[in-house]
């Protein structure tokens, strides 16, 4: 089973910025292309950091006002975090607000990966890379919620050819497959317990899927074989240990 690839879904005119792009130009792109962020590549197009409207943010509030009267030093501004927004406080280049290193996503990455490392690192944008690390493009979340859109008439053909016929090899009217606004019920008999897991679990991986219902009934608890067979061999091997004694 293939998952739509990153690649499929990026945007490949990316707006981008360079290590020496002055700190009033990443603003006026910016503000220009009305998006939130953008990466930061060196001169060979590799990506090198990230730089979002908070990093410029942070460079504004950090700012010192003259008229205001200067704070008194305090220890949690010796801390790497505090540091490093005082850094960006007096960037005036990209390459110094950047937020490096870059969290980025491979064009050939599936879209559920893509999702994953943006849930998990916390970010709404990914550049995309190519084979040799260059930029390709870039997703957003946006982007990948794309996937959702898939017609359910296309998921359901999807479900029958590459679950029930392809992994499975069963009939195609042994199981019935029907879709609703994303949410699939699979209806059925089977010969065996571990077809029916493997039919549900390979239905939620198919793109534009939002849930499973499970409504399938079989014949033999091959699970249980597996157990018991596996119970005799392991009795099998400790008798042949003691009967070497």
């Amino acid at each position: 089973m293939r998952h739509n690839r990153v690649g499929s879904v990026m945007t490949t005119d990316v707006v981008r910025a360079e290590y020496g792009t002055p700190f009033k130009e990443v603003a006026r792109l910016l503000a220009a292309h009305r998006i939130s962020g953008l990466p930061v590549v060196d001169e060979d197009g590799k990506v090198i950091g990230v730089l979002s409207e908070t990093d410029l943010m942070m460079h504004q509030a950090t700012t010192p006002d003259p008229y205001e009267p200067k704070p008194r030093r305090r220890l949690a501004e010796l801390t790497p975090g505090a540091k490093r927004r005082a850094a960006k406080g007096k960037a005036r280049t990209a390459g110094r607000l950047m937020t490096q290193p870059p969290v980025t996503v491979h064009a050939d990455d599936t879209i559920v990966q893509a999702a994953r490392i943006m849930a998990q690192k916390h970010v709404e944008r990914l550049p995309v890379l190519d084979e040799e690390d260059r930029l390709a493009g870039i997703v957003t979340r946006r982007d990948l919620l794309q996937v959702f859109l898939r017609p359910d008439a296309e998921i359901r053909t999807a479900v029958i050819e590459e679950v029930l016929l392809r992994a499975l090899s069963l009939p195609p009217r042994s199981v019935e497959v029907s879709v609703t606004e994303g949410v699939v019920t699979l209806t059925g008999h089977m010969e065996r317990k571990s077809e029916t897991e493997i039919a549900l679990s390979m239905t939620r991986r198919i793109d534009g899927v939002v849930d499973v219902v499970g409504r399938l009934t079989y014949r033999l608890d091959d699970a249980r074989l597996r157990a018991e067979e596996q119970a005799r061999a392991v009795r099998g091997v400790t008798d042949d240990w003691l009967r070497r004694l």
